[in-house]
C-alpha cells in the first residue's frame, strides 16, 4: 500500500505544473527577447532574485544529499553540508561584485572569458558549465524518481519521465524568467511545508526521548563520532570535500552567475545574504532527518540513500503533510532543474552559437530556437543518466571537486591582468588530468607520488584559505592567510590524507590549477585592460532592435558599401563602438565578438554597475 495513490499523484502532479505554467503565462513575451530569455532584463529586484538564489540552492539533491551524510556522519553531516555551502554563498559575494563590476551586460561566466582571454578559455568553462549542469539535472531527476518510487504506485523510470516532461514545458516557454518567477512561489511552498514536516517527524519518531535513545545507540554501536557535533570522520569524509566542491559551484556554476548578472547592481548583497541564512537553515534541518533515521534503526528500502526522506515520510507522516513533502521536494528539485536548463541555454546561445557560429550575423530568432532545442536536450540526458541511479551525494560532490580547477583561473581572470589564455587553458586541463588520477587512484598512492600529491593538496587547501580571505579583506591578508595555510596543512597532509582519495582529489585540482597558472601567467609581460571586457561583451536582441528602430539591417553594416557610415551599435551618448574591426576603442576583429555596446535601461536609483572596481587588478 503507497502512502499517496494513482489519482492523489496524478492531481498533485497536475495542480503543481498546471499552476507553474499558469504562472510563466504572466511574463510570456509577444515580442520575444533573446536578452531575457538568458538573463531577465538584468534589473531583477530583491524579492525575486534573493528567493530565486535560495531555491536553486536549496534543492531535493541538497536535502537527499543532507540527510544521507546525516544517516552515515551523524550529527555534524548535516551541518557540515548546510554550514559550509551557506558559507560559500556568503563569501563568493565580493567575487559577484567584482565580476558584475567588470561586465555588467555579460549573460554567462564563459562570455566573459572570451572577452578577457578569447576561444579556448571560453570553450573549457562553457564545457565545464554543461557537464556539471547535466550533471546537476541528473541528480534532481534521480531525487524525482527516488520520491515517486517510494510515495506513489509509480515505478521509478515513470517518476523521472513525468518530472521531467513537467519541467521542460514552463522552461522551454519563457526561459530564465519563468525559472525566477517560479522559483519565488516554489521557495515558498518548499520552506512553508518543511517548517511544519520536520518537527512532526521529529515528535512522531519519539521526540526528545528518542534523541536521548539514538545517542547512546551510537556509542553502543561502537561509533561515538556519530553522536560528536564536530566529528573528524565526518570532516575528512564529507565536510572538507564538500567545502571545497561549493566554492567551485559558486564561482564554476552558470546558475550563480545568471543570478548575479540579472540581478540589480545595488541588491547583489543583500541577496546573497538572504540566500545565505535561507539555505543554512532549510538544508541542514531537512538533513537532520538522515540523523533520525539513524538513531531510529531506519533501513533506506533496496539499501539506496536517496530513499532516506521519502521513507521517513512514510513511516512518521499522515497523508496530508506526505503530500506536502510531495509538492515540496517537486518544487525544490524543478526550482534548481529548470535553473540548469536555462543556464545551458544561456551557455549554448552566448557561447557557442553568438561566439562561434554566428560569425558576427547573430539572428535572434535562430537563437531563441537554439536555446530550447538546448533545454530539451539537457532534459533528455539528464533522464538517461538519472537511470543509473548514482548516489546523489558521491555526484555533487564529484562535480564541485571537477570544477575546482577553473576555481583559481576564473578569480585570477578578473584581478591579475598578467593573466594569459595559455594560463588559464593549460591550468585547466593538466588540473583536471591530476584530479582524475587523485580521485580514482590511477596510480598507488604510496611512496614519493604519494608525497607529491599531498604536497599538492596542502597548496589546493592554501588556494582555498587564500582565495576566501583575499575576497573578503584583500590581496596582503589574503596571500598571508594562503601562505600560514599551506605551512600549517603540509606536516599534516603529508603521510596522511593519501587515505582521503575524495578530498585529495579535490584539493590536488585546485593545487595544481594554482602553480600553473602562477607559473605561466608570470612570464607575461603585458598588462591587460579590464575597461576592455565590456565593450566586448554581446547584447544581442538590444543591438538589433535599435538597429531596427534606426531602420538599418544589422547584417548589411559590415558590408563595404557601408564604409563611412557610423559604427554598428555605437552607443547613443557617441562612445565608441565595435563593428568587428579596429576602431578608437581599441577593440580589434580578433576578439571574435559581436556588437555589445548599447546600454541596458536600469534602475535609476541603482548604483551603475562597472562605474568602480574595473582598475582594481594586479598590475604587477
Amino acid at each position: 500500500m503507497h502512502a499517496l495513490g494513482t489519482t492523489t499523484t496524478i492531481l498533485l502532479l497536475v495542480a503543481f505544473f498546471g499552476i507553474t505554467f499558469l504562472i510563466t503565462l504572466t511574463i510570456r513575451e509577444k515580442k520575444e527577447n533573446a536578452d531575457g530569455f538568458m538573463v531577465s532584463t538584468g534589473s531583477v529586484g530583491f524579492g525575486l532574485s534573493s528567493s530565486s538564489m535560495t531555491a536553486t540552492w536549496v534543492w531535493a539533491a541538497s536535502f537527499y544529499a543532507a540527510a544521507t551524510a546525516g544517516y552515515q556522519y551523524g550529527i555534524s553531516g548535516p551541518i557540515h553540508y548546510g554550514l559550509w555551502g551557506a558559507l560559500m554563498i556568503l563569501c563568493i559575494y565580493p567575487f559577484g561584485k567584482r565580476f558584475r563590476s567588470i561586465a555588467p551586460h555579460a549573460h554567462t561566466l564563459a562570455e566573459v572569458m572570451h572577452a578577457r582571454h578569447g576561444s579556448s578559455s571560453q570553450l573549457l568553462l562553457a564545457v565545464s558549465n554543461v557537464v556539471g549542469s547535466i550533471i546537476s539535472i541528473t541528480a534532481n531527476f534521480t531525487a524525482a524518481g527516488a520520491l515517486i518510487y517510494i510515495l506513489t504506485p509509480f515505478s521509478f523510470t515513470t517518476g523521472v519521465l513525468v518530472i521531467a516532461a513537467g519541467i521542460l514545458i514552463y522552461t522551454v516557454w519563457s526561459g530564465f524568467r519563468a525559472a525566477v518567477l517560479t522559483d519565488a512561489a516554489q521557495l515558498i511552498a518548499m520552506m512553508g511545508a518543511a517548517v511544519v514536516i520536520i518537527p512532526v517527524i521529529f515528535f512522531a519518531a519519539g521526540g526528545p526521548d528518542m534523541i536521548r535513545g539514538g545517542l547512546d545507540s551510537f556509542y553502543d554501536s561502537g561509533e561515538p563520532e556519530m553522536a560528536n557535533f564536530l566529528s573528524m570522520d565526518a570532516f575528512l569524509y564529507q565536510g572538507a570535500p564538500y567545502l571545497v566542491a561549493v566554492l567551485a559551484y559558486a564561482i564554476g556554476n552558470q546558475t550563480i552567475a545568471q543570478r548575479l548578472f540579472a540581478v540589480r547592481p545595488d541588491r547583489i548583497k543583500s541577496t546573497f545574504v538572504t540566500a545565505t541564512f535561507g539555505y543554512a537553515g532549510t538544508v541542514i534541518g531537512l538533513g537532520m532527518l538522515g540523523v533520525l533515521a539513524a538513531m531510529v534503526g531506519l533501513e533506506p528500502t533496496d539499501g539506496d540513500m536517496n530513499n532516506l526522506i521519502p521513507d521517513m515520510a512514510v513511516e512518521y507522516l499522515p497523508g496530508v503533510l506526505i503530500a506536502a513533502l510531495f509538492i515540496m521536494v517537486i518544487g525544490s528539485l524543478a526550482s534548481t532543474a529548470d535553473s540548469d536548463m536555462s543556464a545551458l541555454a544561456s551557455i549554448v546561445m552566448a557561447d557557442i552559437y553568438g561566439k562561434h557560429l554566428a560569425r558576427g550575423k547573430v539572428d535572434p530568432k535562430v537563437m531563441l530556437l537554439i536555446g530550447r532545442m538546448t533545454m530539451i536536450a539537457a532534459a533528455a540526458a539528464g533522464v538517461m543518466f538519472a537511470f543509473a541511479s548514482f548516489d546523489i551525494l558521491d555526484l555533487l560532490v564529484f562535480v564541485g571537486a571537477l570544477w575546482g580547477a577553473l576555481v583559481f583561473p576564473v578569480i585570477a581572470s578578473f584581478y591579475w591582468r598578467r593573466m594569459t589564455n595559455v594560463a588559464f587553458s593549460v591550468s585547466v586541463v593538466v588540473a583536471l588530468v591530476f584530479f582524475l588520477i587523485a580521485r580514482f587512484t590511477l596510480i598507488p598512492m604510496t611512496g614519493v607520488q604519494a608525497v607529491v600529491f599531498e604536497i599538492l593538496a596542502a597548496a589546493g587547501a592554501a588556494a582555498v584559505v587564500g582565495l576566501l580571505v583575499f575576497g573578503i579583506v584583500g590581496r596582503i591578508p589574503g596571500f598571508a592567510a594562503g601562505g600560514i595555510m599551506f605551512v600549517a596543512m603540509l606536516p599534516l597532509f603529508i603521510g596522511f590524507l593519501r587515505d582521503y582519495e575524495v578530498l585529495l582529489g579535490s584539493l590536488v585540482s585546485y593545487g595544481v590549477s594554482t602553480i600553473v597558472c602562477i607559473a605561466l601567467s608570470m612570464r607575461n609581460k603585458e598588462l591587460f585592460d579590464f575597461s576592455k571586457i565590456d565593450e566586448r561583451v554581446v547584447l544581442f536582441q538590444q543591438e538589433q532592435d535599435k538597429l531596427r528602430e534606426r531602420g538599418r539591417d544589422a547584417l548589411d553594416q559590415t558590408s563595404p558599401a557601408r564604409q563611412g557610415a557610423p559604427h554598428q551599435g555605437a552607443r547613443p551618448d557617441g562612445g565608441p563602438g565595435v563593428d568587428g574591426g579596429p576602431d578608437s576603442s581599441g577593440i580589434d576583429s580578433g576578439s571574435g565578438t559581436a556588437v555589445a555596446t548599447l546600454e541596458r535601461d536600469e534602475d535609476p536609483d541603482a548604483d551603475p554597475a562597472g562605474t568602480a572596481g574595473t582598475d582594481e587588478g594586479d598590475d604587477k
